[in-house]
Parts: structure tokens; sequence; C-alpha cells
């Protein structure tokens, strides 16, 4: 990756780091889930609003953490809003993909671009935790709600 492609990347990081969006929580939340993060400290609840046709009509989350856990969540809220549970399970899968820097096969060519953005903490094991916490815990809340931990 060039430098000017990882610093524009730091940069949308820092921006959902500082400004996250979908912060707070939901009132209307038919789905919820909590993740902890033992080894650094990351903790984050997942809220959903599904509808009848099991999309997401509404997501959130609050949490504290370090910049990549809170701009992953906030990422991740920002892309799963009108999407059905399971295109969320198949986008956190590719997620998951690119962040242990494996081909996120099966990811439209769209989600791919957005979400390549953390592709780069494949470099650093020790965070791969962190950016994976949100997604954890979207999964467990849509599954009822079992609290997420990332060991």
């Amino acid at each position: 990756m060039d430098q000017g492609l990882r610093e524009l990347y730091q940069e949308v990081i820092l921006d959902h780091s500082r400004h996250p969006r979908h912060f707070g929580a939901l009132e209307d939340a038919t789905h919820t889930g909590e993740g902890y993060n033992p080894l650094c400290g990351d903790r984050v609840k997942i809220y959903l609003a599904l509808d009848a046709e099991n999309r997401i009509r509404d997501i959130a989350f609050e949490g504290k953490g370090c910049a990549i856990s809170q701009a992953s969540a906030s990422m991740m809220t920002d892309m799963l809003v009108g999407r059905t549970a399971k295109e969320a399970e198949r986008l956190m899968g590719g997620f998951l993909h690119l962040v242990k820097g494996e081909d996120p096969n099966g990811l439209a060519e769209q989600d791919r671009e957005r979400l390549e953005v953390m592709g780069g903490i494949s470099e650093f094991p020790m965070r791969v935790k962190c950016a994976t916490l949100a997604w954890h815990t979207m999964k467990s809340a849509l599954e009822g709600g079992a609290a997420a931990k990332t060991e």
C-alpha cells in the first residue's frame, strides 16, 4: 500500500473514532449485545432494531476503547442500516478475513472498498481483536444477546 493511501485510511479511521456515527443508546432496540476485550479494556454495546423481514431498521452503539475499536463500530453501524441479518453476517465474514490479511471473498466491490480502510490492521495482530469486537458483538446481538468476548 502506498504512503498516500495509508495516510488517507488513517484519516478515515481517526474521523470515525472522533466523530462516531450512530453513537448512543437506541430506545426501540429489539436486540442488544455487549462485548468486552479483556486484553485492552475495549467495551461495546450494540443496539439493533430489526423489522418484520429481519432487516436492520436501525443500529447504534455505545462504548469505550481505542480509536480502532470505536472507528470499526462506527463504520459497521454505518454500513448495516437497511441490510438483512444474513447480509450483516456475510459482511462480517468478509471483514474478518480482511483484517486478518486474507481475501475477503464474496464481498460486493462497494463493501470491499469501504472496509479496505481497516485492511492495514492485519499488520498488527494484537489490534485485530480491537477491530472485530463490535462485529462479534453485533453477531451475538443477532443471535439473542449473549456476551461477546475477544481474547
